[in-house]
């Protein structure tokens, strides 16, 4: 292999007339695959957008089938109340607002815990897909999502004095996932125990 000009590895030599050095376009040829990378990445975003947008589809008619059910529960029960929904996050949420709602509830909320998961069925009836829809009544999860954070604080704080372990009595999930969040905040590690209905949040302190 020489050592003169335009006889190194990778030279283009012209030989008989053809396009020289000076004639290649090497510019073009990485401007393409710029343009194709660039067309990659346009694809990748069109694909999240339409994955994002078909997920949102999803949730929005997981929310009407769910209000219809529960609409037609309360024509069968008799009891009056407007049925808004929403989307929050990943998942549907479906709230039922009126002054005679109350048995939809029950009173730690056990009732409304099986009307969920009553109205949760019913839309994996119809669609095939396994939900996770939030169902509300009378405002009672936002009352209870605000009971539960200032006793997640609590309980962390009486922990961080005291180094010992504190078990909670038992909760639903969707109560548990608000202590646990409550704990994390304040720098402390907590963990769920036992099974279904009995199923509870311990905390301890941070190690």
């Amino acid at each position: 292999m020489g050592d003169g000009p335009g006889e190194g590895f990778g030279a283009v030599v012209d030989t008989e007339g053809g396009p020289g050095i000076a004639d290649l376009e090497p510019d073009d040829e990485l401007d393409d695959l710029g343009d194709e990378l660039d067309d990659d990445e346009d694809d990748d975003l069109d694909v999240e957008e339409v994955d994002e947008e078909a997920e949102l589809n999803l949730l929005e008619q997981e929310g009407e089938i769910a209000a219809d059910y529960i609409e037609g529960l309360l024509d069968i029960a008799d009891l009056d109340g407007d049925i808004d929904m929403d989307v929050e996050g990943d998942r549907a949420v479906v709230s039922v607002v009126g002054a005679t709602l109350d048995e939809l509830v029950g009173g730690d909320g056990e009732v409304l815990e099986a009307l969920q998961e009553l109205t949760r069925l019913a839309v994996h009836r119809q669609t095939g897909a396994r939900a996770r829809l939030m169902l509300d009544v009378g405002g009672f999860r936002a009352r209870r999502r605000s009971e539960l954070a200032e006793l997640g604080r609590s309980v962390a704080a009486e922990v961080a004095r005291t180094g010992e372990p504190r078990k909670l009595s038992a909760m639903s999930p969707f109560e548990r996932k608000i202590i646990h969040d409550a704990v994390a905040v304040a720098g402390l590690r907590s963990e769920s125990e036992g099974e279904e209905p009995n199923r509870r949040v311990v905390v301890f302190p941070a190690s």
